[in-house]
């Protein structure tokens, strides 16, 4: 029955297992440890001879129910949740390289998965290139004898550049690679990346999927083989696990996923219309916009533009920031999928920790501004954004 549900019933239903009292919200099951009926039943667990509980850092009932839920909505085999986006991030890679392997990953990805690429994964002897998944011959160009692993996102954080993942699922079969995307941008609802191929998909769980701005978390779906590693070799070991309560609430904000996000389109689609007029923008970057390169993509494989628009400032990077400071309604603050809509400075914010040399060649420019479109009416929105640009010399 479930394979047939549309994407807006599983949001809801999928995953969902009977409980002992009948409760219709999913029970909270904020238990750190499980008791054993006997030292045999406990050992035949750890053996894995018996399925059940032990102890949360390696499975609970709460947990497993959302991982359940996003494994149904990807349509993977299985998935596990983690502490953070970065924690999917990290346990994705490390599950999959080891001393004297290569990743190759897009030139422009979020500034702490940069960070973990180019400052941590290298301390371990990892090899890290990283170029622009837009051009074919320079992804096939990177790969290397020792390349195991291809990363992107896709819309990019934080200009929204969007890459053809049925090329990167084909590139990555062709050299034997594992294929890692991290799709937080768009969600299972508007994309879903391993029905093109792709082997692994993460989320940052903090940002639609939760959609309240309460929670910091990661979502990690693959094969069932990939996640015996993922999840009770990386995760257990290294501990960046999340908490049973924190599951519980994006198991409640998933409940109103798929009619937040078609309020978060319809809103960032007016505006970013309304950014693309307006003679202070040099330039709107905006999947669901026709002038946008990675349009045609839609419908295809993404449903809709998503709520995310970047756009640059015809402006220096003193009046940029000054717009900023002076824009009403907007929170100035990282993140992005909340209810508020959201405004900030990804060069020296999100992305701080590029270089200015690797900001150029991402593409982040300092006037360069992200906006996190927001479930308020568009036309207060849009007043907001007519409000701080005039005042833009």
């Amino acid at each position: 029955m479930q394979d047939r549900w549309q994407l807006a019933t599983k949001v809801i239903h999928a995953g969902r297992e009977a409980n002992e009292s009948g409760a219709l919200v999913t029970p909270l099951c904020q238990s750190a440890t499980f008791v054993f009926e006997t030292a045999e039943q406990g050992g035949a667990r750890f053996a894995g001879d018996e399925q059940g509980y032990i102890y949360t850092r390696l499975g609970n009932p709460t947990t497993a129910e959302l991982e359940r839920k996003i494994a149904a909505l990807e349509g993977s085999d299985a998935a596990a949740a983690t502490a953070s986006g970065m924690a999917a991030v990290s346990a994705a890679l490390l599950a999959n390289l080891s001393h004297g392997d290569h990743l190759v990953a897009s030139h422009a990805v979020y500034g702490c998965t940069f960070s973990l690429m180019t400052s941590q994964l290298v301390k371990f002897g990892i090899e890290v290139t990283l170029v622009n998944f837009s051009d074919e011959t320079e992804i096939k160009a990177a790969i290397k004898p020792n390349t195991k692993v291809i990363f992107c996102e896709t819309p990019v954080n934080p200009h929204l550049d969007v890459y053809n993942l049925d090329l990167i699922a084909a590139i990555a079969k062709q050299h034997n690679l594992v294929s890692v995307v991290d799709n937080t941008f768009m969600t299972p609802l508007l994309q879903q990346p391993i029905k093109h191929g792709i082997d692994i998909v993460i989320h940052s769980a903090t940002k639609y999927l939760n959609g309240h701005g309460d929670v910091i978390a990661g979502l990690i779906c693959a094969s069932v083989e990939q996640m015996e590693v993922i999840k009770f070799e990386i995760l257990k070991d290294v501990g960046a696990v999340i908490s049973p309560h924190d599951a519980w609430l994006i198991l409640r904000g998933l409940k109103t996923l798929d009619v937040r996000l078609t309020r978060h389109c319809d809103n960032a689609e007016k505006v970013a219309s309304y950014l693309e007029g307006h003679p202070k923008v040099s330039k709107v970057y905006y999947p669901g916009l026709e002038s946008h390169p990675g349009h045609s993509l839609i419908g295809t494989q993404m449903r809709r533009g998503g709520g995310v628009i970047a756009f640059e400032l015809e402006a220096s990077l003193e009046q940029s920031i000054a717009f900023i400071n002076r824009l009403s309604l907007f929170s100035i603050a990282v993140s992005l999928g909340d209810a508020e809509s959201l405004i900030q400075h990804p060069a020296s914010m999100t992305h701080s920790p590029y270089s200015e040399d690797e900001r150029i060649k991402a593409g982040i420019k300092d006037n360069l501004l992200r906006i996190s479109v927001g479930l308020e009416s568009v036309e207060d929105i849009i007043q907001a954004l007519e409000d701080g640009l005039a005042s833009v010399e």
